[in-house]
């Protein structure tokens, strides 16, 4: 019997097969054994099928191609969590590049925090890309005030992070109430912090984000990270007090929306 492997990398996307390809190219030179992790696309709901994306990896991948209706990434990283056979959940996006010692880093810091949440640094690789660029700087920031030296991290996006898999079920993993892409990932950090997992904040981790933005682009985005930290405050105190005024105010902000952009 083939034992299971050590990871399973978790990949939610939707209607980008060009940067799902380059991602799945940059997972095929992984220096760490193939046979050592599995990757689960789930694809969420796009408009074309990802067969011609997949099917010539999975000679070199252990890969599936899971499909769902249309939900948001949160679910999506739930479902492939659900298939998942690995000890550890890798979680990253279509648009990210794992470097190529990625699962090798990672494994080094399980080694030590076999329980931890252990979030990785992203790195733009768009330099050229002026608002791509400025995106970075301020994740860069929210980076350094949420897991300096010397304190507790709390938090991680969830393009670079991993954990146990049998730790992020217990803990209930992404809440799907979310309205957006934003906010969900806050909100699980801060929930593994009330369970009292630690969180381990490894800058050797790495992963590069092409993210092609405009003006326009970048407005919408950080305008989706007001909405999901608002969401995200509203979640936390439901957590601890009335949880139904915050299904509210999620659902409020669901029928308050802006024109759809084609490729987000």
């Amino acid at each position: 019997m083939t034992p299971p492997p050590l990871f399973s990398i978790v990949i939610p996307t939707y209607n980008r097969p060009e940067r799902l390809q380059q991602c799945l190219n940059a997972i095929a030179q992984l220096d760490y054994p193939h046979e050592q992790f599995e990757v689960i696309v789930v694809d969420d709901g796009s408009k074309e099928s990802l067969e011609s994306v997949v099917i010539p990896l999975q000679n070199t991948l252990q890969l599936r191609l899971v499909r769902q209706e249309n939900g948001g990434p949160a679910k999506a990283r739930n479902a492939g969590a659900n298939l998942a056979k690995g000890k550890f959940l890798a979680f990253t996006d279509d648009d990210c590049l794992p470097a190529v010692d990625w699962l090798t880093q990672l494994k080094t810091r399980f080694e030590r925090s076999p329980a931890g949440l252990i979030g990785g640094r992203t790195l733009n690789a768009l330099p050229d890309n002026l608002y791509s660029s400025a995106s970075q700087g301020l994740i860069d920031y929210l980076y350094t005030y949420y897991n300096p030296e010397r304190n507790p991290s709390s938090f991680f996006a969830s393009n670079n992070f991993a954990l146990p898999t049998h730790q992020f079920h217990q803990v209930g993993g992404f809440d799907t109430s979310f309205p957006l892409a934003a906010g969900e990932d806050r909100e699980f950090c801060d929930r593994w912090l009330h369970y009292g997992y630690p969180m381990i904040y490894a800058p050797e981790v790495q992963i590069y984000h092409a993210h092609h933005l405009t003006l326009r682009k970048f407005w919408r985005q950080h305008f989706n990270y007001g909405r999901g930290a608002f969401c995200f405050h509203q979640a936390r105190a439901g957590r601890a007090g009335d949880r139904n005024s915050s299904r509210t105010v999620i659902v409020l902000f669901q029928s308050i929306d802006l024109p759809p952009l084609s490729d987000e």
